[in-house]
């Protein structure tokens, strides 16, 4: 019987425009309420998931939210109170490095992870409207200077938004060419190239969750649809694809939902699969 269930937000639990499916709501209460985790597995901020914990009603217990593609667990209490729990940090010399080479040409949008904060460089108008519509906190910087960094909390990762896949695949090329052996390369949310440290992903940390837990890998699920999704999907004891995954996440997971994430996958997936 499942016992855990890690997560992905965008286009898997939130509907398209970044609300919650009531039948979702309902079947993540009742899946809590039988003693099941049910944990956002998320490339965001833990901040930035507050809102969705509480329209869960998950904001009455302790709960865990594994955040930046597996660089924190993050432990957050009834009252507001947060601990970190697991942290998986990068060096701001390799932050800078990665920003550096992802500026291929004028328009590319950059966000700046640390412990606490996002910061955006030369956001889009695409972009701030996606930050709007999911509630995500950041602070828009406006110069390529990154010293201030030093007197902030520790980068946790660094990702370019792009509308164009190729102008993606080009930044993906670049920074992978000089720093291949220091950096994990996941895209995501058909805009997004994204970069972890090395050895950093949803799958190793949504294990040590579960083993912080105390429950079986074998026991634990993971939901998702996009590349950043594929090691939780490998890694988890049952590995599920929303209708809408890309092709590549349903040829890895052990179930692929006929639902999207606009017709509740994730309430499909716990009354009709999570407890047999």
């Amino acid at each position: 019987m499942i016992q855990l269930i890690l997560s992905d937000l965008d286009e898997t639990l939130l509907n398209d425009d970044g609300s919650i499916h009531q039948k979702n709501i309902d079947a993540i209460q009742k899946f809590t309420q039988n003693g099941g985790y049910f944990v956002p597995n998320t490339g965001r901020s833990y901040k930035s998931v507050t809102g969705t914990l509480k329209a869960l009603g998950l904001n009455t217990t302790r709960q865990y939210v594994v955040s930046y593609n597996g660089g924190a667990i993050v432990a957050i209490e009834p009252d507001g109170r947060e601990e970190i729990v697991v942290q998986h940090d990068m060096s701001i010399d390799l932050a800078k490095r990665i920003f550096e080479l992802g500026q291929i040409q004028d328009d590319i949008d950059t966000h700046i992870y640390t412990l606490d904060k996002l910061f955006i460089y030369n956001i889009s108008p695409a972009d701030k409207q996606y930050m709007s519509e999911r509630q995500v906190p950041y602070t828009e910087i406006f110069s390529d200077d990154l010293t201030f960094l030093v007197n902030e909390a520790p980068v946790m990762k660094v990702i370019f938004e792009h509308s164009d896949s190729n102008v993606r695949q080009k930044i993906a090329d670049t920074v992978t060419n000089e720093l291949s052996d220091a950096v994990l390369l996941t895209f995501s949310s058909n805009r997004y190239v994204e970069f972890n440290p090395k050895g950093v992903d949803k799958g190793v940390t949504g294990l040590e969750l579960a083993d912080i837990l105390h429950i079986d890998h074998d026991n634990t699920a993971a939901l998702g649809d996009n590349l950043n999704d594929a090691a939780q999907i490998k890694a988890a004891g049952t590995g599920v694809a929303v209708a809408n995954a890309k092709q590549e996440i349903k040829d890895i997971a052990d179930i692929i939902l006929t639902t999207t994430n606009n017709d509740a996958a994730v309430a499909d997936y716990i009354e009709n699969y999570a407890s047999k």
